[in-house]
């Protein structure tokens, strides 16, 4: 025991003192994708998280909403404030988000939302609490969650990402959550669950044209 202990003090002992080389801060900070590359390549990667993608033109997005809706049984669904107009569907029951508790939240069926930004590099959706996006409670809590990301917010890398967020979350203060699939926990065992820490099912719209 004594050795032991003694043989760990000797390596403390015997590290050095010596101020480690300052290491370089280099790295790639953008991507070389063109614009077509990065939307088939965030497709790719949202698909392999089990989220459901499709493309989407504006002119038919609240139709897409509406059958999206229709076949996963989502008729009460919760929508930010400033949703755009074009976005919303017919057929569903709109339930706008002035301050929904959690247990009205808990009896909604689905929310709509859009995003921030997206990554190609990593399928990831980033919301930041905006106008299309709502506060972080609505889009946590209903188990299903519809988001359309425009092709022009679509960056090629995660760099990129963080350059053109900095002012939303230095300057205006707004939380800032990165979504890679749907909800998705494992156990031990390495048995998936999903729907742990929100929703169970995500369903990406990616819009071609301008949005209003």
């Amino acid at each position: 025991m004594t050795s032991a202990r003694d043989e760990i003090l000797a390596r403390i002992r015997g590290i050095s003192r010596v101020a480690p080389p300052t290491l370089s801060r280099t790295y790639r900070r953008d991507s070389a994708l063109t614009a077509g590359e990065r939307v088939a390549r965030f497709c790719e990667r949202v698909a392999d998280y089990r989220a459901e993608v499709r493309h989407v033109t504006l002119r038919d997005l609240a139709a897409e909403i509406d059958e999206v809706l229709e076949r996963r049984a989502a008729r009460k669904i919760g929508i930010p404030a400033e949703l755009p107009p074009a976005w919303l569907p017919a057929k569903a029951e709109l339930i706008t988000d002035r301050d929904l508790t959690a247990q009205e939240l808990d009896q909604l069926d689905g929310v709509l939302t859009g995003c921030t930004t997206a990554i190609a590099e990593t399928g990831t959706i980033v919301l930041s609490g905006g106008p299309t996006e709502g506060r972080r409670a609505l889009t946590l809590v209903p188990d299903l969650h519809v988001c359309a990301v425009r092709e022009s917010q679509i960056v090629g890398s995660v760099p990129e990402a963080i350059a053109s967020l900095a002012d939303l979350a230095k300057a205006r203060g707004r939380p800032i959550t990165f979504i890679s699939g749907p909800s998705a926990t494992s156990d031990i065992e390495l048995s998936r669950v999903e729907g742990v820490h929100g929703p169970r099912v995500l369903i990406v719209l990616v819009v071609s044209g301008e949005t209003s």
